[in-house]
């Protein structure tokens, strides 16, 4: 199913955000990530777009691929933005690892673009 203009844009904001991630953790490993407070605070950043993204997508798109764990991401975003201890960076860098590679791979294949690009640019 192809989404609609307003999913089409959360979408783009989604693997925008996504690949902002794996960009900044590019070449570190865990060790590296927890030292780095700025690379941290910005991943979450940039994972409060992509749960913020997800939770404004239709349920008509969302329940059309339920192949996408869209409760989970939005859940992380949940747990981000409303956790006033300390975000677990275990967890954000497993997230970060083993999930985030997969979605953007996800939205690629889906021809996300940009709002307001043309097909295929």
């Amino acid at each position: 199913m192809q989404p609609e203009a307003r999913d089409a844009a959360h979408l783009w904001d989604m693997l925008d955000a996504a690949r902002e991630v794996l960009d900044f953790v590019n070449g570190m490993d865990l060790e590296q990530f927890s030292a780095d407070r700025r690379t941290r605070l910005a991943v979450e950043r940039q994972l409060l777009v992509v749960g913020e993204a997800a939770a404004h997508l239709s349920e008509r798109f969302t329940g059309s691929h339920p192949e996408i764990p869209w409760r989970s991401i939005v859940g992380l975003r949940n747990v981000i933005a409303h956790e006033y201890g300390e975000i677990l960076v275990d967890r954000l860098w497993r997230v970060v690892c083993d999930h985030l590679p997969a979605l953007v791979a996800w939205l690629q294949d889906h021809q996300v673009e940009a709002p307001g690009d043309p097909p295929g640019v």
